[in-house]
């Protein structure tokens, strides 16, 4: 998938907070440890740093929302993410992001934290960012 594709879906799946462009999409999946697991619908974007992944961000087109296309992308993050040697993830998502968070809890994660206002919603008012992690199944052996 294309950094234009990811920015297309990106930008129908987010106003709030601002989608990626292009170019931003282009300098993190040049970055060290950044991998893309991604359907036609949809993507997630992660990073490893040594035993840690990280979800960068998730975006599925609003028409595919409800469909399972995220709790895909998330199995296929977490498979990844253990493949290069994590073994335990964390992201960030807006307290207000129901869908997202229902994705997540799906999938595994759990809640961790909190950090108060770290976000802007679409009106400029503050909105938490909620912790997750999860820990990764180790292969046998």
């Amino acid at each position: 998938m294309t950094p234009e594709a990811l920015a297309a879906i990106h930008a129908a799946a987010f106003t709030d907070p601002r989608p990626w462009s292009a170019a931003e999409f282009t300098a993190l999946l040049n970055g060290p440890g950044v991998f893309l697991c991604a359907e036609p619908e949809g993507f997630v974007l992660g990073r490893v740093i040594l035993d840690e992944a990280e979800v960068l961000t998730l975006a599925v087109a609003p028409a595919a929302q409800g469909r399972g296309v995220g709790t895909r992308l998330m199995a296929a993050f977490a498979g990844h993410a253990q493949r290069l040697g994590a073994t335990r993830g964390f992201l960030e998502v807006a307290a207000h992001n129901g869908p997202a968070r229902a994705v997540y809890a799906r999938t595994g994660w759990v809640e961790s934290g909190r950090r108060k206002g770290y976000y802007r919603d679409a009106a400029g008012a503050p909105c938490d960012a909620v912790l997750m992690a999860r820990t990764f199944a180790q292969p046998k052996g």
